[in-house]
């Protein structure tokens, strides 16, 4: 008998993608009592592994099944909900005609929601951000004595957590703190978090998208969902749609007299110190010992959502005081003869890699490749002028950005090779000749041609920088 022969016969609910969200979703599909059955196109080692702990849960899986609506049209009863993972276009023809057909269609971020609609869940969103604000809150929530877990597009899914934490008898959280990318936004659109968090807006994942208006509008409809919304009033796309919103709380790391005459930040930095409102001072912006103005934003969201939550300044103060930092944003791996090697693996976009060029004194040693993506390089070159003393290219974008450093005029050292073995090496050579502080990772691509995340490609730099 086949998987889907095994299907109960009065509804189904099919899980399309064995990656972590898939994962997470069936197995909380499945003890809400729910028949899943889970189709991967892909079938690798690492699947069938995957593949066979959920059978062992009886959740029948099929690997190497591509996505077709005759897959579906063969089930004994065709799904009433199909749950796709991010990774898969939510206009892709298949999910339309399911959808024509009257499925409900929906992201793995759903069944999470739908499962733990008791418990507040602060969601975090933007283009560059919202990972180091995402793991700000959680660490300033659970230093100040909260229960939050932390999940969504970082860390594990949030369908894993809700079923760890509510359906497997583990305790309540008083807080849920969720990442929530585009590719997830655009599948949930009922997702309402009691706080939601916007960090920035730049061009990116147009190849999905299709338009920066589209992109912004999946943004803003989690923010329009949220009872509390906190936005980030240095960021010039967000600033430029300010009087569109009735009410929300608005941070600046600049000085407030520079915003537009109405906008009156909750929170903002004057004199090194982070002051409210109502309260004055309440601690120094250097309790974060994170390099960057980018980062004095993401501090000043983070205490926003700190206050909302009940923690007192004291308990954030020394909670940044202790902040590790996140692994892949401008993380610091070591010093060695005089230069410090940065991984900023996560700017997978010319607006990130321009953040983190800022942030930096120079000169540096800039690594830069992988695979390309649609946006305006033109800041991102311009800051690369000022602070690299050499810019080394590798994968598949290393003749496209060749190119660009050479049409922009670029006047130092550039370089390029397949990988990041042979890059890291002529880095340590060239830092030491050219008198360089630092050499940054900061590749301003996607890692999808030689890697099968970000993540991984900084463990990799790590490992090599670490080797030398």
């Amino acid at each position: 008998m086949s998987p889907f022969e095994a299907l109960p016969p009065l509804s189904s609910t099919v899980v399309v993608g064995l990656g972590r969200s898939g994962l997470g979703a069936a197995r909380l599909l499945h003890s809400r009592g729910e028949a899943v059955v889970v189709i991967e196109s892909g079938d690798t080692p690492e699947l069938r592994t995957r593949a066979a702990l959920l059978e062992a849960e009886s959740i029948p899986v099929r690997l190497g099944v591509p996505l077709s609506v005759g897959l579906f049209a063969s089930l004994p009863l065709p799904p009433t909900v199909v749950v796709v993972s991010p990774g898969i276009p939510w206009n892709h023809p298949v999910l339309e005609e399911l959808r024509a057909r009257g499925v409900q269609v929906q992201g793995e971020i759903v069944p999470a929601w739908q499962a733990s609609r008791d418990i507040p869940w602060i969601g975090i969103t933007g283009t560059n951000g919202k990972t180091t604000v995402t793991c700000l809150v959680h660490h300033l929530l659970e230093q100040g004595g909260r229960d939050a877990p932390l999940c969504g597009n970082v860390g594990i899914s949030a369908a894993e957590v809700v079923l760890q934490r509510r359906l497997e008898d583990g305790p309540r959280p008083d807080w849920l703190v969720v990442e929530l990318s585009s590719y997830q936004l655009e599948a949930a659109p009922a997702v309402a978090p009691a706080i939601g968090v916007w960090t920035t807006l730049t061009p990116d994942h147009l190849e999905r998208h299709g338009t920066v208006a589209a992109y912004r509008a999946i943004k803003r409809r989690l923010l329009e969902h949220c009872r509390i919304r906190i936005l980030n009033a240095d960021d010039p796309d967000l600033l430029r749609h300010a009087d569109s919103w009735e009410q929300a709380d608005w941070i600046t790391a600049g000085p407030r007299e520079a915003l537009p005459a109405g906008l009156d930040p909750v929170l903002w930095i004057d004199d090194q110190d982070l002051v409210q409102g109502r309260q004055g001072p309440l601690f120094p912006a250097s309790a974060l010992a994170m390099p960057g103005a980018h980062n004095r934003q993401n501090l000043l969201l983070a205490v926003a959502v700190g206050l909302h939550a009940g923690l007192e300044p004291a308990a954030m103060e020394a909670a940044c005081r202790c902040f590790p930092g996140v692994p892949h944003r401008l993380e610091r791996i070591r010093s060695l003869n005089g230069v410090t090697w940065f991984n900023d693996s996560k700017a997978t976009n010319y607006d990130a890699a321009e953040v983190a060029l800022r942030a930096l004194e120079g000169p540096l040693v800039v690594l830069a490749g992988g695979q390309s993506k649609q946006g305006d390089a033109t800041a991102w070159l311009e800051r690369l002028q000022e602070r690299a003393a050499a810019v080394l290219l590798y994968g598949a974008a290393r003749e496209e950005f060749a190119s660009l450093l050479n049409g922009s005029g670029y006047g130092g050292v550039v370089k390029h090779a397949e990988g990041l073995e042979a890059v890291v090496a002529l880095a340590a050579e060239l830092a030491a000749g050219l008198g360089c502080r630092g050499v940054l990772l900061s590749p301003a691509c996607a890692s999808f041609d030689q890697y099968a995340d970000f993540e991984s490609r900084g463990e990799h730099f790590r490992r090599l920088v670490l080797a030398l």
